[in-house]
């Protein structure tokens, strides 16, 4: 026999022993899975046991949904979270395809777009689970799971990512078709769905949000720790309260009710009502309609059975609704407060202790000592309750007359209704804010402006800025800005674009020079500055700031008050700053020439000065401190940089939907984002150019491996507030660079100033707003309600 022979033989022999020994292997797995009870017992258990029989890192199980559109993930070892995946039965990810397919694939990379277009046009690897673990996906060898009678799809069984590197050998294809045969058979032999105990929860198993496995073991694991199953379910299985209350909805043929964070208070539906008898019984109403009376309940059988409801609403006509703990805990303390405080009772209470009748409807200060006791309670509470949900500020709106006085909350910038307070008390009610900031209550004629520092009067450590303003009618409204102390946020998490970030980086760790932000009240300025203070806080760093008021400190920073009243203005401060041997000064705000000068001069002292302005775009401040009288050369030699900036509404992350924009959305986004572009040289020259150009920077950014645009739609849901929680920023930030500074000097119009920061590299709010739409943050309506342009 010759070399070569005895070489093949040798390969052929090493080839037979590699069979022989996976086939024995698998043997033993077929063993387990024909001795397991049920089809849950074999997902759970065997996991691993088929990542050592085909020597990988990962092993996961999908099973088809009833609907035969969706494959779920049943198991995934190697992961740490209980998420499911749930994936189309389409190319757009690797599993989808072998299940449309129904043909088994041996990837060599699954990041190779090369090697999967080989395999079909337009397949496609889903890679956020990998962006979100940090792990590495290689190597892939996935089957469809197929009835051997009737070859109906069933699932997919995926392995990831060889032990020993490279791709999975013709042994392993092998094997796994010969692995597959056995678990359809498997599968079609407990097709019969198991004898599950029928409880409030099984609809998740059903709708494939958990394995009846999984939901054993949470029950278990709140057992164990005495908590209730809900927030185990939430917690540690990451089950959305949305399908933990459609679970209840079809176990108690009830419509499910989630908590809505813009409900408005049922005021006389609570007034026989205690916030401790609602707890213990769990029912609640929240108003009535052309149906009847609407009440939320844990358990609306129990309560139907009892008619404790038709026995404290005996005229009405009862309609229930179904929820979970944690909607009907929110909606608790969004009606009574956070339960019974150490102020002695919950909104509810306080309000149902006010009598309604006794005071005529002009309202008089002429209350009761108890119930001005009730009113002092209350107005506490309602600052509580305020700065417990991230409320910004509070507005107190009396109406003439007999009307009802209104508090609405500014929450992520939008105005919700609170509660609505009789009108015998609204006199009352302005006097005590009056009296808590030091404000003259003869005076109803004038505007008045204070502060309360609120730890005279509760228990928290909080500031609120407080306006009242006359308004018709003889009624005086309030506003009350809550200003909590807080810790800056690090720069590189206030939302600025990467390419941004490193320019904002490179301007404000100049040395000397003068730094802006600007943009409306309300706009974040403040945060941002407390940002680049904390990046440029540093041991051998000596900061001084004058703020008004201060509501972010910093251990490192010399903060000052200012005190207009005392005669400690921004200017003054600024004086005695140029005699402390300051690194870095921020002043809080620049709204005189004084403090501009002085701003400047200290700047071309070698100072780095930062400070805020109230201007709408980097362009326009820039002439409004020339128009100031500032000397152009001297600002031009100071400039470092401005940034202007606002806060959109933010995306939901619990509820936004995706969706494929049309070309006629991308082509109308595309014209928004190049309008302020027409000016510059690239777009005079040739503008499809420009615009084409432009297209082709978002493709490579944000576009899929088909071309094609994700973006998302608000839809709402009970964590948030018609489909948007938080906020983010959008960013537009102008560098004085040569081009800038000569226009500068040469005092050109706002125009001339827009073009050359564009050619720059500036993008302008709106222009940032869009990048942001296009990565899923926020939507084009949200930019556009904020940006004037």
């Amino acid at each position: 026999m010759n070399e070569a022979a005895s070489g093949k033989q040798g390969g052929n022999d090493e080839d037979t022993g590699a069979r022989l020994d996976f086939s024995r292997r698998l043997q033993a797995v077929t063993n387990k899975i024909h001795a397991t009870a049920n089809l849950d017992e074999i997902m759970l258990d065997l996991g691993m046991d088929f990542c050592d029989l085909f020597d990988c890192d990962r092993f996961t199980l999908y099973a088809v949904t009833p609907e035969n559109d969706h494959i779920v993930s049943k198991v995934k070892t190697g992961l740490t979270t209980f998420r499911e995946l749930r994936l189309s039965i389409s190319p757009s990810s690797i599993a989808g395809f072998v299940a449309m397919s129904r043909k088994a694939l041996n990837i060599r990379d699954a990041y190779d777009e090369e090697e999967l277009r080989r395999l079909a046009p337009g397949l496609h690897f889903q890679s956020g689970v990998d962006q979100r673990t940090g792990y590495r996906t290689r190597e892939m060898l996935v089957a469809p799971l197929l009835t051997v009678q009737s070859n109906e799809l069933l699932g997919v069984i995926q392995f990831i990512n060889n032990r020993k590197g490279g791709p999975f050998s013709k042994v392993c294809e092998e094997g796994v078709r010969d692995l597959c045969e056995t678990l359809s058979v498997a599968f079609s032999q407990r097709l019969k769905p198991p004898q599950t105990v029928r409880t409030k929860y099984v609809g998740l198993v059903h709708e494939a949000v958990l394995s009846a496995p999984e939901l054993e073991l949470a029950t278990r694991s709140a057992r164990k720790k005495n908590l209730d199953i809900e927030e185990v379910l939430i917690k540690e299985f990451q089950v959305r309260a949305q399908a933990i209350g459609e679970s209840l909805a079809k176990f108690f043929a009830t419509p499910y009710e989630p908590y809505k964070p813009d409900r408005i208070k049922p005021g006389e539906l609570l007034r026989n009502l205690k916030a401790q008898y609602v707890e213990e019984n769990q029912w609640l109403p929240l108003e009535e309609t052309t149906e009847g009376l609407v009440v939320m309940a844990l358990d609306p059988e129990r309560i139907n059975t009892s008619k404790i409801v038709n026995q404290i609403f005996p005229k009405a006509k009862v309609v229930y609704r179904v929820t979970t703990r944690e909607d009907f805990r929110r909606t608790a303390e969004q009606f009574f407060g956070a339960a019974v405080d150490a102020e002695g009772g919950s909104v509810g209470e306080l309000l149902s202790g006010m009598d309604q009748d006794d005071v005529d409807g002009e309202g008089t200060l002429d209350v009761s000592a108890a119930v001005e006791n009730e009113l002092v309670k209350l107005l506490n509470k309602v600052i509580m309750d305020a700065y417990r949900q991230g409320v910004s500020d509070i507005h107190i709106e009396p109406l003439p007359g007999k009307g009802k006085t209104g508090i609405r909350f500014r929450k992520d910038g939008s105005l919700v209704p609170y509660i609505e307070i009789p009108a015998s008390y609204r006199n009352a009610l302005v006097a005590r804010v009056k009296i808590m900031c030091d404000l003259d209550i003869s005076e109803r004629r004038k505007p008045q402006d204070g502060k309360i520092k609120f730890r005279k009067y509760g228990p928290l450590d909080i500031e609120l800025r407080v306006a009242t303003i006359p308004s018709s009618g003889g009624v005086e409204d309030i506003v009350m800005r809550i200003l909590a102390a807080g810790e800056p946020i690090p720069l590189d998490k206030l939302g600025v674009l990467p390419f941004n970030l490193e320019r904002l980086r490179a301007a404000i760790e100049k040395p000397y020079g003068l730094f802006f932000v600007c943009g409306p009240t309300g706009s974040g300025k403040t945060t941002t500055l407390h940002s680049v203070l904390s990046h440029l806080n540093t041991p051998d760093t000596k900061i001084w700031t004058a703020e008004d008021p201060v509501e972010i400190t910093q251990k490192g920073l010399r903060q000052v008050q200012v005190n207009r009243k005392a005669g400690l203005d921004f200017a003054t401060v600024m004086r005695a700053f140029l005699r402390a041997d300051p690194d870095v000064i921020m002043v809080g705000e620049m709204r005189d020439k004084e403090t501009v000068s002085m701003g400047i001069e200290a700047s071309l002292t070698g100072h780095l000065v930062l400070a805020t302005l109230h201007t709408n775009s980097a362009p326009e401040s820039i002439v409004r401190l020339l128009d100031m009288g500032m000397d152009p050369f001297n600002f031009a030699d100071a400039l470092l940089g401005i940034l202007a900036q606002r806060l959109a509404k933010r995306l939901c992350s619990s509820c936004k939907v995706a969706y494929h924009p049309d070309a006629a959305e991308v082509e109308l986004m595309l014209t928004e984002f190049c309008t302020e572009l027409l000016s510059t040289e690239a777009f005079i020259t040739d503008p499809d150019a420009g615009r084409a150009q432009v297209l082709a920077g978002w493709r490579q950014r944000y576009a899929n491996a088909d071309g094609k645009f994700t973006l998302y739609r608000a839809v709402g849901c009970a964590e948030c507030n018609k489909g948007y929680r938080g906020r983010v920023g959008l960013h537009e930030l102008m560098i004085g660079t040569d081009k800038v500074k000569k226009l500068l000097q040469e005092h050109s119009r706002v125009a001339a100033l827009l073009a050359a920061a564009l050619e720059d590299g500036m993008m302008t709010l709106k222009m940032d707003g869009i990048e942001k739409v296009l990565s899923g943050i926020t939507d084009i309506k949200m930019v556009r309600q904020v940006c004037i342009k």
